[in-house]
This record gives structure tokens, sequence and C-alpha cells, in this order.
């Protein structure tokens, strides 16, 4: 199992206060990565490195928006002046709007398309400049999502930005690999998650849910955790520019 542990390593998860984050910061650090807790909410971070901490895991707090280019140079160059080296990055943090496209307002569009996909590109432009002046490669993952293959009405800024997400991977795959820097997706189903709560309660789409997929039902958070830790380990070296889908099977029905 060595080819799956993260000790000595140290993990950057950004919107890793709840939902999918959560799961993940929780999961790479029970398998020895030193974690960093982000969210732009520091009462939200500090909470969760002490619920982490008090399972014995070795955890820290970063926050800072990751849609603010300012913040996030500045949480790095913090980052190079504590000798903290981010090996592994996971771009997990992202949000919902869901309205016709009609009704879209620019504002709209460019909030969810500046914290799904130019957010990742940010984080992880900055992650590769250091992970590639250190000479030892490093792991990033871009969270993406089922619309990153197949659309759904009312969420089009959304369904562009995890489009971009499968994307941006392989671009960073092809310029960074020669550097050892391995870059890779992972597309969640339908997950129980705080963001997908109101879906839950939706009579209709709960069942429209479980009975178009195979599973036939939701997926949960720490379903993910496993295909995270294989995507940050030695296991995929040679693995870049893939995204993978943990959806239940409901792509494979479409």
């Amino acid at each position: 199992m060595s080819l799956f542990t993260l000790t000595g390593k140290t993990a950057l998860i950004t919107g890793s206060a709840r939902g999918i984050g959560l799961a993940m910061a929780e999961g790479l650090a029970a398998a020895g990565a030193h974690v960093i807790v982000n969210s732009r909410q520091r009462d939200s971070v500090d909470a969760v490195v002490e619920q982490l901490k008090a399972k014995g895991l070795q955890v820290s707090s970063a926050a800072f928006d990751v849609a603010q280019e300012d913040q996030v140079l500045s949480a790095f160059d913090g980052f190079d002046k504590a000798g903290v080296a981010i090996d592994i990055l996971i771009n997990n943090a992202g949000i919902q709007h869901r309205q016709p496209m009609v009704e879209l307002s620019l504002k709209d569009w460019h909030r969810v398309m500046d914290t799904n996909i130019t957010a990742a590109f940010i984080v992880g432009r900055e992650a590769a400049k250091r992970m590639i002046a250190r000479g030892k490669g490093g792991k990033i993952i871009n969270i993406g999502s089922l619309t990153s293959q197949a659309a759904r009405p009312t969420i089009a800024p959304y369904t562009v930005a995890k489009g971009g997400i499968k994307m941006l991977s392989r671009a960073m795959a092809a310029e960074w690999a020669q550097f050892n820097i391995q870059a890779n997706s992972i597309g969640p189903g339908y997950i129980m998650t705080d963001m997908n709560k109101p879906l839950m309660e939706n009579a209709q789409f709960d069942a429209w849910v479980k009975s178009s997929n195979p599973a036939q039902r939701w997926g949960k958070p720490d379903e993910l955790v496993g295909t995270a830790i294989y995507l940050a380990s030695e296991a995929s070296n040679y693995v870049n520019g893939q995204i993978i889908y943990v959806d239940g099977g409901w792509l494979s029905v479409l």
C-alpha cells in the first residue's frame, strides 16, 4: 500500500471547510498528508482545523478567496515565507447559480466563472510555479462535474466552467508533464452536499436522480476520497490530463 501513502506530503485543498472538500481534507490527512484547509471565512476554516486536529490529523488553515488574485498571491507568498511547499493541490472551491440563460446577467455569469474555472487557473499557476522551481514534481487535482461531459438546463455558467476544468487539466498536463507534474480531474456525480440540498429536498428531482442512475441513489462525499488519494499519490504517476467520473454509472447510461 506504499503506493498510496501521502506521508510527508503537503496538500492545499480549496473550499475545504464543508462538503466534498472537507471529506477530501480528512481523507488525505488520514492517508498521511499535512492538509491546508481553505475557505473565504476564517471562522469556518478554524472550526474545521480544530475538528480534524481532535481526530489526530495534521492540518492547518489558510483563509483566502480563490477568486481574488491578490489574495491568492498573498497566500502563496505567506507559504513561501513560512517554508511551506505545496506538493498536492486540489482545486475544489466552487459555486452554483440556477437561472435560465435568457435571464442570466453578465455579473452572475462572471461570478460563477471566476470561482469555478478562473480560480483553478490562478491557484494552479501559483502552485505549479513552485513545484517546477523545486524540481520534485507535484499533483494537481481539479474538481469537475457530470457537467464536464453532459449539459443540464438552467446552469449554463456552471456547465461551461466545469467543461473548462476538464480542458484546463489537459492544458496543465500538456505544459507541465515534463516537470513531473500530474494534473487530472475528478467529475463527481450527484453528491449529497449542502449545495445540492435544495435538489435533494425537491421530490421530483430526487426521484429523477435515483431513477436515472444505475446505482439508484445519491453519492456521498466520502465516496470521492479514494479517487482523490489515488490521483494525489505515486500510484498515478503516469496518469495525466484525465478526468475520472465518480457518478455511480450515471454517464454510462446516457
